[in-house]
Order: structure tokens, then sequence, then C-alpha cells
């Protein structure tokens, strides 16, 4: 490369992957990097279900992009969203504007999928974003207040009906969590109605919970969760859902509370690259994390299907996204000294989930770990990964103090009351 020349690397997204990309890349003073995306924040999504169930505020888990990132130098922040990718031509089209690239990074993970159910999205709120955690907070907060003013117990009692789809380690953090809150934290705040009345009914259709897990910690993730009230289905498909709640075989679960957590779907703005792209709209790359027949473009993180010599894909987590972030970063690096590329090899770290307080389940390879040693080393991973001095400080004094006071301090619902809302026979 002639001295003086830089290349021009645009990452669309920053979040797990997007951002290792980055922090990596700022440190090569021969490119010119260029930010995009459509929130102005690095959100730490495993704990979104906290900031959903009131525990954590979103400040706690989500950091402005710009200050992460905004002080390097070769870095330049736009807040936009890609409409396009032109992959022939090497330009991303956004905001009216539009970027040439050497190198293009999409990671710009996914959403919320239906498996073709698109109109349950009107009766269900799924768990991807900061916004969807504050809707599922304000609902589930609002369903008390229903409830303490309804004034006919089946009308309270569907109000404090909590169902959730998807039985992963989201569902089940979820799911424990809710029993927490309603069986414990604020039981003795209401005087018309019991919170520890509230039924929570968690949803997996598959044999059992956290399937990704060994079969003796779906068990035991099972046995914890309906020790805590919880009742758990599993084997058990959703039929429908409406206005009414929840349809199984045999039977309607009423609820105005139903919460999505069964399945994802890449990020549309894949589909631009005209690449071929699996069920979930995921783009299929090869061993480097490159699109067939474009040694420049790589995609990684939830939106890249990567199954080169696996006999399944790497799952949507976050450990992926980040190591394939820091590993594109390197393959882009050694481009600009003519290095030989390797393919991408990924360390599995192992998974965990937590049922709730003292409880949790972890595994990596043939190690595992349940109930107090497991939450225990789920904390501190928490804490480790999570970005930002401020935030892990912050996050673990609010988790000392919920610990001790067994309280959840964040339960504000931000969009005041209009006449008639609360206490109506028909749920909103």
């Amino acid at each position: 490369m002639p001295k003086g020349e830089k290349k021009k690397v645009v990452v669309i997204g920053v979040g797990f992957g997007g951002l290792q990309a980055i922090k990596k890349l700022s440190k090569e003073e021969d490119l010119e990097i260029i930010a995009i995306d459509k929130k102005n924040h690095h959100l730490f999504q495993p704990l979104l279900y906290q900031v959903a169930t009131a525990v954590l505020s979103p400040a706690d888990i989500a950091i402005p992009t710009r200050s992460l990132i905004g002080d390097k130098k070769n870095v330049t922040v736009y807040l936009g969203e890609v409409e396009k990718v032109d992959i022939q031509a090497k330009k991303v089209f956004f905001q009216g504007h539009s970027e040439d690239y050497d190198y293009l990074i999409l990671a710009a993970g996914a959403k919320s999928g239906y498996f073709g159910n698109d109109h349950w999205k009107k009766y269900s709120i799924g768990l991807k974003s900061l916004k969807d955690a504050l809707s599922i907070r304000t609902k589930i907060l609002t369903s008390f207040e229903q409830a303490e003013l309804a004034g006919d117990p089946e009308v309270a009692k569907k109000h404090l009906n909590y169902v959730i789809i998807g039985g992963g380690p989201t569902g089940v953090e979820l799911a424990g969590s809710i029993a927490e809150l309603s069986h414990e934290i604020v039981r003795n705040e209401f005087h018309t109605i019991d919170p520890a009345l509230a039924k929570i009914t968690l949803i997996e259709a598959s044999p059992r919970l956290l399937a990704a897990f060994a079969p003796k910690l779906s068990e035991f993730a099972k046995m914890r969760l309906e020790k805590r009230g919880v009742e758990v289905l599993t084997g058990t498909k959703v039929l429908e859902i409406d206005q009414n709640g929840v349809k199984i075989e045999g039977r309607t679960i009423p609820s105005s509370t139903v919460i999505w957590a069964a399945g994802v779907q890449a990020n549309s703005i894949g589909a631009s690259l005209g690449a071929p792209t699996d069920r979930m709209g995921r783009v299929m790359v090869d061993e480097f994390c490159n699109v067939e027949g474009h040694p420049e473009v790589f995609v990684i993180g939830d939106i890249a299907n990567y199954s080169k010599g696996l006999e399944k894909p790497l799952p949507g987590v976050s450990p992926v996204a980040m190591q394939q972030g820091r590993y594109v970063a390197s393959l882009i690096r050694g481009d600009l000294k003519s290095k030989k590329r390797k393919p991408f090899h990924y360390l599995d770290k192992g998974s965990m989930a937590t049922i709730g307080r003292q409880d949790a389940v972890a595994q990596v390879g043939n190690f595992r770990l349940r109930g107090f040693f497991g939450w225990f080393v789920w904390l501190f991973i928490h804490i480790f990964y999570q970005v930002g001095f401020k935030n892990k400080i912050s996050i673990f004094i609010t988790w000392v103090w919920s610990y001790i006071t067994f309280r959840a301090e964040a339960r504000l619902i931000q969009d005041e009351i209009e006449s008639n809302s609360v206490g109506s026979s028909t749920p909103n």
C-alpha cells in the first residue's frame, strides 16, 4: 500500500462484534474507520431482562457509542439506519448519505422472529432492545396497578397472568425474575390484590428447557422454576396469540402480558448483499466470515450463519460475535501486511443462565455448575464482561443492595396513566 494512502473500513452495527472490531482496528493508523448504528448506545443485551423486570436501569447496561470510540482519531461515528449495501460498487447508503469502503464489516444483529406469524407481534413483546425492555417493564408494573383497581377477580386474574414463550436462557431468566418480582418484592405493597397470586407460565416447544445445556441442567432449571411458582410447559407449541392470551393445544391461557423469547430473525439489511441466506435471514459466510467471492465483506454475529466444518451454525450469542469481531479485525490488519489469512475458529467458553436469587446453571465442556455456585459464577462473568467501569460498579452496587434488601428500585412507569386506563375491564 502506498505511503499515506488509507484504507476505509465501514462497520455497520456497534454491538458486541462491531465494537470489538473497531477497538482493534483503531490501533492501525493506516485505516479510516466509519461506524454506523441506528442506536446511539452500545447495549449489554444479556442483562436486558433485568431492565425489563425493574432490577436495573437502562443506563446500567447501555453506554453512549461516542463515549466508547468517539475519541479515537481514525474513527468517525454516524447515527443512522443503513438502507442498502451495494456490494458491487462497494457503497453503503444511509440517512440520505453514502460511504465508499475498502472493507465492510456487517454486524447489524438480529430482531425477534415469529416463525412466519408476524401478526403475533401485535399481542406480544420481544426482548431485543432497551425499548422492548422498557415496554415489558411498563406492562408488568401497570398490570399490578390494573389488577389493584379491577374490582372483578377474573379481570384481576387476567392482569396477573404472565406468559413467556421460549425456554432458552432469556425465557428462563425472565420467568424467574418475574416470579421473584411478583411473589416476593412487591407482595406487601398492594392491599386489594395479592401479587403473589400472579401466575407465570413458560412455554417451550422442544422437549426440555435450555436445549443447549446438558439434560441434567435443563431438569434442574425446570425444577427450580417450578419451586418458584412458574408453570413450565415443555413440548408445547403455541397455536395462536391474540387479545385474549395464548392458545395452546387443549386450552387458552388468558393473559394481557405475553413476552416472546422464542426466536430471532436477522436484520433485513443482510438481504441487500445479494448473498445466500438461511431461513432466519442470516447471511451464509465462508471460513473467513466473508461473503463468498467478496474477501472485503465480512458478516459477523447474529446476522451471520457460520457453519463451515460444523454440524450446526454457531449460536447467536455475544461470545461468538466478540471473537468474530476481533478475528476479522486481525485479518484486515494482516491484509495491510500481506499476511496469509487463517480460518476462524470459535473457542466455546461455555453457557450460563440464571434462574433467580442464588440459582443458576453453567457449563463449560464437561464442567458443570448449578445452584449457588453457578449463580456466583454468573454474577462474576456478567460484571467482568460489562463494558465501562462505571457500569460495572453501578450494577455491582445495585445487585448487592437488591440482595440485602430484596427490593427492585427501578420500578418506574414512565408514561402517565390516562383516565380509565387503569382498572378497565379491557386490558391494554
